[in-house]
């Protein structure tokens, strides 16, 4: 990395050949129509089985053709998840499973499980491979091994800072323009050689794989989500896609055999929320590939809303020669990311490790914004002094340091300014009065926080980004016309993603006496693309000078565009499979395994005890 690059060049340069593309969770079928509609460049979910997040409603295979074709058709793409660990007895179910989702054209799949990497290899040498976080890596050594394996992207551990992520692309772009050598015997010295021992010529290594980063959502106290913890207390595999979120709970704290006194700080295992969005300039500067929203066991408007903030975030860093100021997150964002669902939100791990800063231990559930401390209790009122926006019919809690005692909260039904003196002087305050019996004012105290936890208006106003079947999120297409008089027009139309048609007029065009086809009129009437998935950002005009066409004849092709582009958008894709049969899981003797190259196997015994390591000596 240049020291003497802005961020504003660095993030140019990272971006000059590949836009990091915004992934969204999706649960369900609304939860994907939210994520499209609000920007998604890509989505990930779930089957019935072999996923991480089972308690989500998921997709089941049948849903698989019609899933993607919707997703392909807004230029958008479908990553499977298929990423806990494979039991043998489950590997024909695996395989099968497999087969369909490559048939079916989904665009990857999300994988944890080495055997599983080449389970897909045997069955498909084109088909995409995702390593995910729960790989942990975290080295571009690991990223090495997950080329070997056979991937194509590596979801990177959350444990990650940027200079780590920095240094990984650093040691990729090292190693690219690298030779491949080998020492030499007789004198020890490094030498570019072939087999024989011939000088060989620069051998570059492989491209760079791309890599991903979650940047919003709920982080895991255990190293990338490999929690171990729901299993032991009970039960339930998080790598199995059963997670009882052990974390979430209150603890105490036993130091030397003594019990320590943690007052309000008793979720010790509860981290924030990771939020990206303060260091996005950053991120896009380390050239990652893909940031990834958590959450597919979140509502359809929590995916809305973050990929929305995050999509216009993205946009706006991106924009050439964007300002600092322009990239920073407005207020009206950070309000809308802590009320859609925040514990607090955090940068996580991406500048550095903080601990105590990541897990403030006070509560292990959504919050959403702060607004305020209770100064007074009256006999059917509170008194608080806001620093944050309350209105009528938004939704409140007192947080008195302890939730698992018991909150009292409700709907505000009024909102009273007062003006009252203290020892420092003037301070503005306000009374909040609620429906009869809703709240136990004997259970509020001065100093009891207050948290916003509802805002139906904003509520609405996500809901409406998604609902129904309007589209709402387009993407861009060029189109570029030509043609001269006494023969037809050709409009040709292609998409970002490469795909591209062209249809020919029914009518020739003729010598305009007034009015010809102008580059204005033709954006105007080729570029009314409402309620296609299609919005028009470049013509280029060709035509001969002074020609013209009908303008019914301009509609009629502009609509023949849109339906032949949307036709090739949904085919999909066709990945290679081998023949059933042909790849059948096998599993190989544990009596029989080669050793490559004489390798023989060796023995490593876990010790906790001197006696232990003499015994094992022994």
């Amino acid at each position: 990395m240049n020291p003497t690059e802005s961020t504003t060049e660095r993030i140019e340069r990272a971006t000059a050949v590949r836009r990091p593309e915004l992934l969204a969770p999706a649960g369900d079928w609304e939860c994907a129509r939210a994520a499209v509609e609000n920007g998604a460049d890509a989505i990930y979910f779930g089957l019935e089985k072999f996923n991480a997040r089972m308690r989500a409603r998921n997709f089941t295979v049948a849903d698989l053709p019609d899933l993607m074709s919707f997703l392909h058709r807004r230029g958008v793409r479908g990553y499977v998840t298929f990423n806990t660990l494979i039991f043998q007895n489950e590997l024909t179910e695996a395989e099968s499973y497999l087969r369909t989702i490559i048939r079916a054209g989904v665009d990857a799949a999300i994988v944890q499980d080495v055997g599983i990497y080449r389970l897909i290899r045997r069955l498909s040498p084109d088909f995409p491979i995702h390593a995910s976080t729960q790989m942990t890596v975290s080295s571009a050594a690991g990223v090495e091994f997950v080329r070997e394996l056979g991937g194509n992207l590596v979801v990177l551990a959350r444990e990650c800072s940027i200079k780590e992520i920095n240094a990984i692309n650093e040691a990729q772009a090292s190693a690219r323009s690298s030779t491949i050598t080998i020492r030499s015997a007789e004198t020890g010295a490094m030498n570019p050689t072939d087999a024989a021992g011939v000088l060989a010529p620069a051998s570059p290594i492989l491209e760079a794989l791309p890599l991903e980063v979650f940047v919003h959502g709920a982080l895991c106290v255990a190293y990338s989500g490999q929690c171990l913890t729901s299993e032991v207390l009970g039960g339930r595999s998080a790598n199995r896609g059963e997670c009882a979120q052990a974390c979430r709970m209150p603890y105490e704290l036993i130091s030397d055999g003594r019990k320590v006194e943690l007052g309000d700080r008793q979720y010790l295992l509860s981290p924030q929320d990771l939020a990206g969005i303060d260091v996005l300039p950053e991120l896009l500067a380390t050239g990652v590939a893909s940031l990834k929203i958590e959450g597919r066991l979140k509502s359809p408007e929590y995916v809305a809303s973050i990929t929305r903030v995050y999509r216009e975030a993205l946009d706006r860093a991106l924009a050439p020669h964007a300002s600092g100021n322009h990239r920073a997150p407005t207020p009206d964002e950070r309000y809308e990311l802590e009320m859609t669902f925040s514990r607090g939100l955090y940068p996580g791990w991406f500048r550095g490790n903080n601990n105590q800063e990541l897990a403030h231990a006070r509560f292990g559930k959504k919050r959403g914004v702060l607004l305020g401390e209770v100064t007074g209790v009256e006999s059917q009122r509170v008194i608080v002094r806001l620093t944050g926006p309350l209105k009528p019919g938004d939704g409140v809690v007192f947080d008195h340091g302890d939730p698992e005692a018991g909150e009292e909260g409700g709907r505000v039904y009024q909102l009273i300014p007062l003006v009252r003196r203290n020892g420092r002087g003037p301070a503005t305050e306000t009374a909040l009065a609620f429906g009869n019996g809703v709240i136990d004012f004997q259970r509020i105290h001065v100093g009891d926080k207050l948290w916003k936890t509802s805002d139906p208006e904003l509520e609405r106003r996500i809901r409406q980004t998604f609902a129904g079947d309007q589209v709402r999120f387009q993407r861009p297409v060029a189109m570029e016309v030509h043609g001269e008089a006494g023969r037809p027009l050709h409009l040709f139309v292609h998409d970002e993603a490469g795909h591209a048609v062209e249809v020919i007029s029914e009518t020739l065009l003729a010598p305009a006496e007034k009015k010809p086809l102008t580059t204005e009129l033709l954006e105007q009437q080729l570029g009314r693309l409402g309620g296609t998935p299609f919005h028009l950002v470049q013509l280029t005009n060709r035509l001969a000078p002074a020609v013209i066409l009908p303008v019914s004849e301009l509609n009629r092709l502009r609509r023949a565009a849109v339906t032949r582009l949307e036709a090739l958008r949904v085919e999909p894709h066709r990945w290679a499979l081998g023949s059933a049969g042909a790849s059948s899981v096998r599993v190989a003797e544990t009596n029989s395994v080669a050793h490559p190259k004489g390798i023989q196997p060796t023995l490593t015994v876990l010790c906790r005890s001197l006696e232990q390591l003499q015994t094992a000596l022994a």
